[in-house]
């Protein structure tokens, strides 16, 4: 979805590159458990505290994502002072800008999370627990998309 401000990367003191998940850890466990992420990382992801990132372990994290070839994004390219949940009016906003990183990436799998988020980038109706692991196609400027698979965190073991 999107950053709060609260994230590390966030400040404005912050000079180093702005991805999503500086400065979190869950997301990590999901990218070491699918082999995505070098042990040495992971340990020191998990050993540190949010605020404890810095731009140069920012960059050798996401160079790491790099090695292992997949790329993070969110939908909302925005962040805000909490966590509250936004209306989906604010991410149909920045989806054009997501079409855009698809179109530049060219995924073989894309993995959305969440229902709004699902349902934005669909553009319909969807619930997570009644679609989980169903594939679905969408044309993005013309270009058929073939692997979107919708999984939800806490369902991870099924990614394993």
């Amino acid at each position: 979805m999107n950053p709060t401000g609260k994230n590390v990367d966030s400040s404005k003191n912050w000079k180093g590159i702005k991805s999503p998940w500086i400065g979190t850890k869950n997301i990590w466990d999901l990218f070491y458990s699918l082999n995505l992420l070098d042990k040495d990382i992971y340990d020191k992801i998990k050993a540190i505290k949010a605020n404890e990132w810095t731009e140069e372990f920012a960059n050798e994290v996401y160079e790491n994502v790099k090695k292992h070839k997949y790329f993070i994004t969110n939908l909302g390219k925005c962040t805000q002072i909490d966590a509250r949940p936004l209306p989906d009016s604010v991410y149909k906003k920045y989806l054009h800008l997501l079409e855009k990183e698809i179109e530049i990436i060219n995924p073989k799998v894309i993995i959305l999370f969440g229902n709004q988020v699902s349902s934005i980038v669909l553009d319909e109706k969807i619930s997570v627990s009644k679609c989980r692991k169903k594939l679905f196609n969408k044309d993005i400027d013309g270009k058929n998309i073939n692997a979107i698979r919708y999984i939800i965190l806490l369902e991870m073991v099924d990614l394993i």
